[in-house]
């Protein structure tokens, strides 16, 4: 893996990071429900799935 895709694999962490940080998190725990699942939890799991599958499909991609 080239250095620039490395750099960016390392922001995509902290961006994820930042999305599943608590305080951030915490303004969207309301009382509303999404597919019968809690809003707080779906946003949670949809933000985990997501990046999961992304950095699988980018590793694919770009690994030599």
């Amino acid at each position: 893996m080239k250095k620039r895709h490395k750099q960016k694999f390392i922001a995509w962490g902290f961006l994820v990071w930042g999305l599943l940080n608590i305080p951030l998190l915490l303004a969207y725990s309301n009382k509303f429900v999404v597919f019968g699942i809690p809003s707080f939890y779906f946003l949670v799991f949809s933000i985990w799935i997501l990046s999961i599958l992304l950095t699988f499909i980018w590793l694919k991609r770009f690994s030599e």
